[in-house]
């Protein structure tokens, strides 16, 4: 209470400031005479002039940072006699107290307009849903849409595709947002291509694919032309449920009138076809994508190049990489490292020592794993000699190995060219920082036990 009599003294004074009289100099008295306003409401009617304008009462409310100050400001203008507010200060107070989250005084002060018979704009209700919708409350944006009938006011087909948004948004405000989109032309509001999307794509993430396409086919019966975006929203729909040639067969509709595929597109469907093992089929669409007017970027290609990688078809993953400059696109970090491994697993190691170097030549740090991929390769086979090498390349450029790359060398390398080799290999080592991934202490507490062990094999001597 103490501190609500202390706001309305901070409120009077405010708005005592703001007075059209002529400037006085301060003194006890007049400040007490404001005191004095503030908790005597009944002797306030020689003060009627002191209030000044509707609109600087609406100005003194926007200036207010404290949505609570601007509140009390409001209210005691408002009990001035024949003093009535402007709908800009509504307008001000009421997104002030929303966007600060005093939605019951946002409520209080609808109700006001509405029993004072202002003319409420549509503009203030698109403020108010989404305010609810950033505060996470679609019951409360559902309501305020249902409000603007109660005013007279009548909604646009941006509230509708808005509060869909919200609702959709919210598992569990699928099927009101469904029924608001029904009943839309009951509020004189036409849904459009986005209000559709809006719901398509709600359904597919749903799993409820016929819905998704019965809303599809249900635009073109009210005149409305599917756009990119819809066609889009179907096939990722269909891709999802597995269905990548029906997804293929949407393209191709979609080419057939005239639509130009936008890249997210591309992916679904590239993704889908790589996933379903249908590479010549990838291959193909990623062929007729430039030819079409969408040239593929480095996430087309490298769908595709890890796609061939997995099917265990490194050479074509090759052929990939090397058409992407033809395709004015450059491969990256992911295409090497995709390839590099992919050959490795294959067994062709000398094509995956030639990407990294051709890697490490076009500025490109190799990562940990196409390093290890190598070493490991080499050592499998019995090349410690090209393991060490991608091993000195490496530490040449910089780059400190994990320790699984030093727990598979090291054996290798001690048990082909002994100590004097390994020295050699820790002296680089030393030159290089030290990172905490490295954890180059666990690979030499392997090598010293492998030392120990060679040792204690070797015969004892008779003497």
């Amino acid at each position: 209470m103490h501190l609500l009599f202390q706001r309305s003294s901070k409120a009077a004074v405010t708005v005592t400031r703001s007075l059209a009289l002529p400037p006085k100099p301060p003194s006890s008295s007049s400040s007490s005479s404001v005191f004095f306003l503030s908790s005597q409401p009944h002797n306030q009617n020689h003060e009627i002039g002191s209030i000044g304008s509707p609109s600087r009462i609406q100005n003194l409310i926007a200036s207010q940072s404290d949505p609570l100050l601007a509140k009390e400001i409001f209210d005691l203008a408002a009990r001035q006699p024949h003093f009535r507010h402007s709908y800009s200060s509504f307008f001000t107070l009421i997104l002030k107290l929303g966007r600060s989250k005093y939605f019951s005084l946002v409520d209080d002060l609808l109700i006001r307009l509405k029993t004072q018979n202002y003319s409420v704009s549509p503009a203030l209700f698109a403020h108010l849903i989404k305010i609810y919708g950033e505060a996470n409350l679609p019951q409360k944006a559902l309501r305020t849409f249902y409000t603007m009938v109660e005013f007279d006011c009548r909604p646009s087909v941006k509230h509708l595709n808005r509060i869909l948004q919200i609702l959709v948004s919210h598992r569990n405000f699928l099927r009101p947002a469904f029924d608001v989109f029904k009943d839309a032309h009951r509020h004189g509001v036409m849904p459009n291509t986005q209000s559709y999307n809006i719901l398509m794509r709600a359904f597919c993430l749903n799993g409820d694919l016929s819905i998704a396409y019965q809303l599809f086919n249900k635009m073109f019966e009210r005149d409305l032309v599917p756009d990119v975006q819809s066609y889009r929203i179907l096939m990722q729909g269909l891709c999802r449920k597995g269905q990548v040639n029906t997804a293929v067969d949407f393209l191709e509709d979609m080419l057939n009138k005239g639509f130009v595929p936008d890249s997210l597109s591309y992916t679904s469907l590239l993704n889908s076809l790589c996933r379903k093992k249908k590479l010549r089929e990838a291959y193909k669409l990623l062929c007729r994508m430039k030819v079409k007017g969408c040239n593929p970027d480095i996430v087309h290609y490298n769908t595709v190049i890890l796609g061939f990688c997995r099917e265990g078809r490194p050479v074509d993953a090759c052929k990939v990489l090397e058409d992407m400059a033809s395709n004015g696109c450059l491969p990256n970090l992911v295409s090497y490292r995709t390839l590099v491994s992919g050959l490795c697993d294959h067994g062709m190691l000398d094509e995956a020592k030639s990407y990294m170097e051709t890697m490490i030549s076009r500025g490109f740090s190799p990562h940990f794993s196409v390093v290890h991929a190598l070493v490991k390769g080499f050592c499998n086979v019995g090349r410690v000699e090209e393991a060490f090498a991608v091993l000195e390349e490496v530490l040449k450029h910089g780059e400190v190995p994990h320790t699984d790359t030093w727990l598979t060398i090291v054996p290798g390398i001690c048990e082909e060219i002994e100590l004097e080799r390994l020295e050699e290999i820790l002296r680089e080592v030393m030159k290089v920082e030290i990172r905490p991934n490295t954890r180059i202490v666990e690979a030499a507490i392997g090598l010293e036990d492998y030392l120990i062990k060679k040792i204690r094999a070797k015969p004892r001597r008779a003497y």
